[in-house]
């Protein structure tokens, strides 16, 4: 009995130590605020590039909005995804509904940490796995210019997940496997252009969230880096940006620039689908930027 006893006493304790080491890997890891204490003050047209880099509006701008409506971040677009359906919030600058009553170290800490104000994990369907690559002046920048647009006060409506995945302390786990701010591919002897458009690509611009393949648990397969990937909304397929791809590989960095401005392509086809408001947002950037990014997709090694 007395042998039993110890034996279970220890398989409490490995439990307990089980159950402490996972909160400890899992609990949300906000930076604390005093690193965003000093950043100077902030460059809001700068800010204002960041923002069109980032496509802000195409998910937090109501649905079907059109000219300077598209600049009220109300929220409520729904977001289907094999996990559930995820419901935008409202990020304009209302007190209530929106972030009107964060700081800049909230938003910061969910822009890089994918954590909400009040310690909570946010879900990745915000793309803090490729804003944590983001430069704190760039964020900094981008939340003065947030708190200059229009107020709104509509309330998106909580997210539609199933068990387990409404368990928000699950997405610990998941940061430790996949969230990290290293680059997403290393390109040897890149210069200073092609550094750009690495950091407008895989940070603020986000475009691996839709053109890389996931595994199940919705991580990147880096190995297929901006390689093509099924429709994240369920319809067909997002293409493989490349240099080995068939659609735009034989492409030229002025054509991808090109394309990136206007919406047209060398075969005079247009931007169709979600890619069109991309190119729209991206129209706003400088011609140099837009250069950037065509070099660094250039850059890259074929899929």
């Amino acid at each position: 009995m007395a042998r039993f006893v110890r034996w279970l006493l220890c398989l409490v304790g490995v439990i307990v130590l089980g159950c402490g080491a996972f909160y400890v890997v899992t609990a949300p890891s906000p930076l604390p605020a005093s690193h965003w204490a000093n950043l100077g003050d902030p460059d809001v047209k700068n800010g204002e590039m960041v923002f069109w880099a980032g496509g802000c509006t195409s998910c937090h701008a109501a649905s079907g909005a059109q000219g300077d409506a598209k600049l009220v971040l109300s929220g409520g677009l729904a977001l289907t995804s094999p996990f559930g359906t995820f419901h935008v919030p409202n990020i304009s600058p209302d007190e209530k509904a929106g972030l009107g009553s964060w700081t800049l170290a909230d938003f910061g800490n969910a822009m890089k940490r994918g954590v909400g104000k009040n310690g909570e994990h946010l879900y990745p369907s915000f793309p803090y796995g490729s804003y944590t690559r983001m430069s704190d002046k760039d964020i900094n920048d981008l939340w003065a210019f947030l708190k200059t647009l229009p107020k709104s006060s509509n309330v998106a409506p909580p997210h539609e997940l199933p068990f387990p995945f409404n368990i928000r302390l699950a997405l610990g786990a998941w940061k430790f496997l996949y969230l990290n701010d290293q680059p997403r591919v290393v390109l040897a002897n890149a210069d200073e252009k092609v550094k750009r458009g690495q950091y407008l690509v895989e940070g603020p611009g986000h475009c691996g969230e839709c053109h890389t393949p996931r595994d199940a648990l919705g991580g990147f397969l880096s190995g297929q880096w901006l390689a093509g990937a099924p429709n994240p909304e369920g319809k067909g397929q997002i293409p493989d940006i490349t240099p080995g791809s068939k659609k735009i590989g034989s492409w030229s960095a002025g054509d991808i620039a090109n394309y990136l401005e206007t919406g047209f392509t060398p075969e005079y086809d247009s931007a169709g689908g979600s890619m069109a408001e991309v190119q729209q947002n991206i129209a706003h950037l400088p011609a140099a930027d837009r250069e950037a990014i065509a070099a660094y997709l250039k850059a890259l090694p074929s899929r």
